[in-house]
């Protein structure tokens, strides 16, 4: 397995702190329409969503290579894009089923590479 840089290293334990954030801002509500009712919570995950994707957009190419099959680095830079750049055309149903449906596989794929490293 490939072992991450310090720099790489970094940001992985980044976007695990984010990923925590945005399960913990998210899981008091029953559904999208809810969650996007809570500014406060719904602009919170959006910003540690843009995190995730600045932490991905800082990690070494080498790093992004080597791992690349176990993670979409290039759709998470995308999600970070979309977010900045059309943040009233988010769909909150989109952004509802990215949390449930992919960030425990995010997570998980990330502290296996940073616990074998």
């Amino acid at each position: 397995m490939f072992k991450p840089g310090h720099r790489d290293f970094s940001c992985l334990l980044n976007i695990i702190d984010s990923i925590i954030k945005i399960k913990n801002y998210s899981k008091q509500f029953k559904n999208a329409d809810d969650f996007y009712e809570d500014s406060k919570s719904f602009d919170a995950v959006m910003m540690n969503f843009v995190v995730i994707g600045e932490m991905a957009e800082k990690l070494s190419e080498d790093f992004i290579i080597e791992t690349e099959t176990q993670i979409d680095w290039f759709k998470i830079r995308g999600f970070r894009n979309i977010i900045a750049h059309n943040y009233f055309g988010i769909d909150a149903e989109e952004v509802w089923q990215i949390i449930f449906d992919n960030l425990d596989k995010l997570e998980s794929d990330i502290k296996s590479i940073t616990e074998n490293s």
